[in-house]
């Protein structure tokens, strides 16, 4: 809904937008076309008063929004008299009159010129008299908007994100740094995990493990843990399990800084939303075919609208299949993604949606490349020290969940959210010996050219129960108006991992040359390595996680300019970690330590006009640890702290939004890997790490042809406090600069063009340690992508062609480094990939 002042729609159908025209770089092309505009506003049925028009075939609703804005007249009408209804749209010159009857060809729909410049429509027939529950006409001007769930909306902006509060609050008004991905960004940009989409968000870095995009960096901090439509559905977040797929998302939120005030156990850099696609009232379909570079194909699917016969129910079936070989030598990719999902709304306060999504993919494993003295080897990014022979690994993930929301009245609701989540993941490849150490890997007879490998499988199979109960409520008191916030969750997760091989011992006559590698692993080697037992057998670890925790918020807004956000939770958190020589001694061995603790969360925003804030905060997290010394001892509680002050902006009738941030975050009792113990599951705390930065986000159209998103960070993110000869060293991965920038220009004003859209992005990144220990750095790069493309109207269908370039200039960089978590990060280092082209065709109707 629009903020007062501006005409907007009640009903629940969308409204999607067309042009503002407002901005200075349209002043020109305004002059040339304001006399023909105010003679057809002074006489809108005056026929000789023709304009070129360009309204595609698109829902009646959008198409009657554009009218009004390109001819600069208002139309009445009943909101729910378009509802559902089609129209072919009008392209060429018309007067006002032709135009419209050609927009309202077969919707059974009149219209009739009133005084001034507005224009009724109504029914050709009425059946029925008009009631006293007959819903308010509408008037609908030149300024309209999409509906942000809308497929068709191109808008690089969001104005809202649930993330952050729970609540539907502004982020204009909220006291936290908030950034969306939309759907819009994903289509353009032509991502496929979510990886790629948090490019546009400052202070985010990927860090992969095995080459999966599954785990990201978060101003400074690592976080494993995504959350799905406001629940946790990564679990224990053990082995790898499937990547995040993009095709069935709406978009990305990212709040920044501790989330635990309102979602648990959560890294305190800042919380990963993804939000799904939901049902709609509205039919809408699409497929869409990609082609690419290493053999990539994809195929997309979009279905949605109500159920025929039951005007209560609706659905929506969104998925995937990809298949792709990699400019890495022996990997590939084979994945498949479904998400039905249904929506079932019985009355008008009570709505029941219920989605299943299943990720299952093959894939290899990828042991990245390896650093030679202070920087990564120079080694063609090809080349991959696995083998042709490994065999194929697999993961899969499933996710089923529930939304069910009451509202009592117009001020109060209940929701109560589900989600169980199924991850299973299995590889095995050769890799490098010694592999949970710092030794050097090569010999020293060699020159620095071979190294000692060995072969390690590993499977993980965890499930994660979580739910929550959130009672929302809007009142005044003392003339202040309060926006509250109570709820409950809880958490329970249990997951088993098992390795087979000796992962550090050498397997002999596995040994390769680096700069002439030669590969063919004889299969035997892989039964008889996999078969050896590690040095001290205990290969079967039990993780379980039980969590409860009690929240409350609320948001005080006082005069309508200062909003104050106050909030606190409680947390009881039971965790442990079983190791044995099998899955009945793993479990024997189980502890069980007890945590609890509060964190509280402050903010405040003081909104001076309309289109500024200034806020600040302050906030903490607590996140138990499950994992383990080297002598068995559980570790304490994480304790994370933020301070945050930064401007919010909001120009061109909220179609662009900026924020500026800058933060001071600290976090104790950081668990790493154990570098001096052998167990690749021993845990260490680092003591004390601290991240400070300044931030930029851009997001938007600056016109109604050019649209914008971008982002710049600085970070300075360091070990302030260690017991092992780390403190004053930087953080693993994370740069001290970096951002990005993608301009998207679309022709809708100049008839032989119309419809043809480009667009050109950089991503760049500063150098980077590539561990904590600073023994070598990944290089600083800039990397340049475009795209162009080109929609044709069939009819009430539009096909749009496609075509994108990433690393347009071929360059060399590399992403991140493991974390430790599967090998050390000076032999698990991450390439980008080389200039890749990708061409797509999809089909809207």
């Amino acid at each position: 809904m629009r903020k007062t002042g501006t005409p907007s729609r009640t009903s629940k159908a969308p409204s999607k937008s067309a042009s503002t025209l407002g901005t200075l770089l349209l002043c020109l092309g305004l002059i040339t076309i304001a006399a023909p505009l105010i003679a057809l506003a002074e006489n809108p049925t005056a026929s000789s008063n023709n304009i070129n028009y360009n309204i595609p075939a698109q829902p009646l609703y959008s198409a009657l929004s554009a009218l009004a804005e390109q001819s600069g007249v208002q139309f009445v009408y009943n909101s729910e008299l378009v509802k559902g209804i089609g129209s072919p749209g009008v392209s060429g010159q018309y007067s006002l009159e032709a135009a419209l009857t050609r927009l309202l060809k077969g919707s059974g729909i009149s219209y009739q010129f009133n005084n001034g410049n507005t224009v009724k429509l109504e029914k050709i027939v009425v059946t029925e008299p008009l009631t006293a529950t007959t819903m308010p006409a509408v008037t609908v001007t030149g300024k309209s908007s999409y509906a942000d769930s809308d497929p068709y909306n191109p808008d690089y902006n969001r104005t809202s994100a649930s993330a952050a509060t729970k609540t539907d609050t502004p982020i204009m008004e909220t006291p936290v740094s908030i950034q969306v991905v939309p759907r819009a960004v994903m289509n353009d940009q032509k991502t496929t995990t979510i990886k790629d989409a948090l490019e546009n968000v400052s202070s985010i870095r990927p860090q992969s493990s095995l080459g999966l995009s599954n785990a990201y960096i978060v101003r400074g901090f690592r976080n494993g843990r995504v959350y799905r439509n406001g629940l946790i559905s990564s679990g224990l977040n053990i082995g790898e399990g499937a990547q995040y797929e993009t095709a069935n998302l709406e978009s990305v939120e990212v709040l920044k800084g501790p989330a635990a005030v309102l979602f648990g156990r959560i890294e305190p850099g800042g919380l990963i939303n993804l939000v799904t696609k939901k049902p709609r009232d509205e039919a809408y379909y699409s497929v869409e075919q990609r082609f690419g570079a290493y053999d990539f194909y994809r195929t997309e699917w979009d279905a949605t609208g109500p159920i025929p016969g039951n005007k209560s129910l609706s659905y929506r079936f969104s998925g995937a299949y990809q298949n792709n070989k990699s400019f890495r030598d022996f990997n590939f990719n084979d994945r498949i993604l479904v998400n039905p999902s249904v929506t079932w709304r019985p009355s008008d306060a009570t709505e029941l949606s219920l989605d299943l999504e299943a990720l299952h993919e093959d894939t290899q494993v990828d042991r990245g490349l390896f650093a030679i003295g202070n920087r990564p080897a120079a080694i063609p990014i090809s080349r991959s020290f696995i083998d042709p022979n490994d065999p194929v690994d697999t993961n899969s993930k499933v996710n089923l969940g529930f939304n069910l929301t009451h509202a009592f009245n117009e001020n109060w609701t209940l929701r109560n959210r589900f989600l169980a989540s199924f991850v299973y993941d299995k590889n095995t490849s050769v890799k490098p010996a010694n592999g949970f150490t710092v030794e050097q890997f090569f010999d020293p007879n060699s020159g620095n050219r071979r190294y000692a490998r060995n072969i390690f499988s590993q499977t993980s199979d965890s499930e994660t129960y979580t739910t929550n109960l959130d009672l929302t409520g809007k009142f005044n008191l003392w003339g202040f108006s309060h926006q509250t916030l109570i709820g409950v969750d809880y958490l329970r997760a249990v997951g088993t991992y098992e390795f087979f091989g000796n992962y550090m011992d050498p397997v002999p006559g596995l040994d390769i040359d680096i700069y002439n590698p030669q590969y063919g692993i004889d299969p035997a080697y892989y039964a008889n390595a996999l078969a050896t037992p590690s040095d001290d057998g205990a290969n079967h670890y039990l993780f379980r996680d039980d969590w409860y925790g009690a929240y409350f918020q609320d948001h005080i807004t006082l005069w309508d300019k200062v909003h104050i956000l106050g909030g606190g939770r409680y947390d009881w958190a039971r965790t442990g970690l079983g190791i044995g020589d099998s899955a009945s001694a793993a479990d024997a061995a189980l502890p069980s330590r007890r945590d609890e603790g509060f964190s509280p969360r402050v903010g405040v925003l003081y909104q001076p006009w309309a289109w500024a804030s200034i806020y600040g905060n302050w906030t903490t997290s607590f996140g138990a640890n499950n994992g383990i010394t080297a002598s068995g001892a559980t570790i304490n509680p994480e304790i994370g702290e933020q301070f945050e002050a930064g401007f919010k902006t909001e120009f061109f009738d909220q179609r662009l939004s900026t924020t500026l941030a800058y933060y001071h975050l600290t976090k104790e009792n950081l668990m790493t890997r154990d570098f001096n113990s052998p167990d690749p599951f021993a845990s260490a705390a680092i003591g004390k790490a601290r991240s400070r930065g300044i931030e930029l986000d851009i997001a938007g159209r600056l016109t109604d042809e050019f649209s914008i998103i971008g982002n710049y960070a600085f970070t300075d993110a360091r070990i302030t406090k260690d017991f092992s000869g780390l403190q004053g060293n930087r953080l693993n991965n994370v740069p001290e600069h970096s951002g990005s920038l993608w301009l998207k220009y679309d022709i809708h004003h100049y008839e032989p063009l119309n419809g043809l859209s480009f667009g050109l992005g950089m991503f760049a990144a500063g150098q980077r340690q590539g561990d904590n220990d600073n023994t070598f750095v990944l290089p600083g790069y800039a990397r340049l992508d475009a795209f162009a493309s080109y929609t044709y109207h069939l009819g009430k269908s539009r096909l749009i062609t496609q075509f994108n370039v990433r690393n347009l200039l071929d360059k060399t960089y590399y992403e991140s480094t493991d974390p430790f978590q599967n090998a050390p990060p000076r032999v698990g280092i991450y390439p980008g990939a080389p200039l890749t082209a990708m061409g797509t065709v999809r089909l809207e109707f």
